[in-house]
């Protein structure tokens, strides 16, 4: 919230890549905790456009959370133009596509009637199901760490940039900030990874006239 307050008026525009949240559990969820996080989103964004796309973790975001935040839901991938260059915007878990398990899930997830149902659970059930399910994520990355099946694969993301013409890519998920070069023959593209953020550290990507710049989160 101390970052909305410093950004507020100050940048053209913020874009939020999925995973804001640890876990989304649905719109009516009024926990006092998110009540106080939505609060400083409308304020910023009735002064800077603020742009939310769904993470694998609070893929539940609906229109109930546009009406509290005053962010702007993004279909994932998104392509915009900034400064006169592409950017192709996505949430990265798609392009994990080696990790057979997961895509099983998330295709599961997105499923309107698999979502319908889970939101009919009482809020009591999705957090306790919510709560359950990370830590056996968190489980499993003390265990295992970054493993190889939990990054892009270059098929995912040659394929993406060509469906999309080759602009630059920015994504977050993998927890592996960096700036990557792609090509196939004549064509070429960087894909920038973003920093996650725990605390107070963490990085955000910056776009001007210079293109992209990489920052730690103040």
């Amino acid at each position: 919230m101390r970052t909305l307050s410093h950004w507020q008026g100050q940048i053209d525009a913020l874009y939020i890549l999925g995973d804001l949240f640890e876990y989304w559990v649905g719109d009516d969820d009024d926990t006092p905790f998110l009540a106080g996080i939505m609060d400083a989103m409308r304020r910023f964004a009735a002064h800077t456009p603020l742009f939310v796309m769904r993470g694998n973790r609070d893929f539940l975001l609906g229109s109930g959370f546009e009406q509290r935040s005053g962010a702007q839901l993004l279909t994932d991938p998104t392509l915009i133009q900034a400064f006169g260059q592409p950017y192709l915007l996505t949430h990265g878990d798609a392009l994990c596509t080696d990790d057979t398990a997961y895509q099983q899930f998330r295709a599961l997830s997105r499923n309107p009637d698999w979502q319908s149902a889970m939101l009919a659970r009482p809020l009591a059930e999705r957090h306790a199901i919510a709560q359950q399910a990370r830590q056996q994520s968190e489980a499993a990355k003390q265990q295992h760490g970054l493993t190889a099946i939990s990054d892009v694969t270059d098929s995912a993301v040659q394929a993406l940039l060509a469906e999309h013409g080759w602009p630059t890519l920015i994504h977050g998920h993998t927890h592996r900030p960096a700036c990557h070069e792609h090509r196939d023959g004549p064509y070429r593209a960087q894909r920038w990874v973003i920093a996650d953020w725990h605390g107070d550290h963490g990085g955000y990507l910056k776009l001007d006239e210079y293109g992209v710049s990489a920052h730690p989160l103040s």
